[in-house]
């Protein structure tokens, strides 16, 4: 029977459509919209036991070891050992990352996919603008960012159905719609994708992390809480915005979201810089 696909809108606002149930008989009918509607007072166990029965080998998790992603991992790695499990190496990582991602490999046996960008690509965009070219502007952070993550995630992606992702509402202002399961939007168009602790707090995945022994990024005991690219992450002050440390140079005037692109499309250039 081929699947058939209902449009949705790309915005967590509002939402509820009559729709047979999504874990009953009718699974070949893909909605997201009103799926999210189904899974969102549902645990995270339970949305992704449902994803791994319904797409197994053609869904992927992807981490970058923050502790949200490792949680996820223990959680989907107590339903099927097995469960795919793909993280993107910039190049730019700190060596805490490197670290953690052995601890990771060893503690849950799994055979990571580690993802690097097009080499030539790294190396025109370095020999035309420099190692540190993100310091300079904000087109050149974007490029950096699309260059060593969105696009080679957009090539790993181009064989899953469906992919797990850590974001939170609490994370940031742009993320506070998100929806645990939605098509995703550019420049991943037509996957759908998961965000089981959608609703969750920092607080919910501390006390995770220590009731199950998660591996912890050594850097948050430095004082990070959102951690990424080396040059680009910094520790932030107790009581400061969760990714204050990200891209700290770039001001915001214009409501702009600080992010690399993987989840949100930027903006088209402002004046921010």
């Amino acid at each position: 029977m081929p699947t058939q696909i209902l449009d949705a809108p790309p915005t967590a606002k509002a939402f509820s459509r009559p729709i047979a149930d999504p874990e009953g008989p009718d699974l070949p009918i893909i909605d997201p919209l009103a799926w999210a509607d189904h899974f969102e007072n549902r645990s995270p166990e339970h949305l992704l036991r449902w994803a791994i029965e319904r797409w197994g080998r053609r869904l992927a998790l992807v981490t970058s070891f923050q502790s949200t992603g490792l949680v996820l991992l223990d959680m989907a790695w107590r339903i099927d050992p097995d469960i795919r499990v793909i993280t993107l190496d910039t190049g730019r990582l700190p060596q805490e990352t490197y670290d953690t991602m052995e601890t990771v490999r060893r503690r849950y046996g799994a055979h990571l996919e580690v993802v690097s960008p097009d080499p030539q690509a790294i190396q025109e965009l370095v020999r035309e603008r420099g190692p540190n070219l993100f310091y300079e502007s904000l087109k050149n952070r974007r490029d950096c960012c699309r260059v060593r993550k969105v696009e080679p995630l957009q090539r790993v992606l181009g064989n899953v159905d469906a992919w797990i992702t850590g974001l939170r509402r609490d994370q940031a202002e742009s993320r506070k719609d998100t929806l645990k399961v939605t098509f995703d939007d550019p420049p991943h168009q037509g996957l759908v994708k998961l965000a089981p602790l959608a609703d969750w707090t920092e607080k919910q995945v501390d006390d995770y992390v220590r009731r199950h022994n998660v591996p912890r990024h050594p850097l948050y005991s430095k004082g990070y809480r959102s951690i990424g690219c080396a040059p680009c992450t910094r520790p932030v002050a107790l009581g400061a915005d969760l990714r204050s440390g990200r891209w700290w140079w770039e001001s915001r005037t214009d409501g702009s979201a600080k992010e690399c692109g993987i989840h949100l499309t930027p903006k088209p250039e402002s004046s921010t810089s």
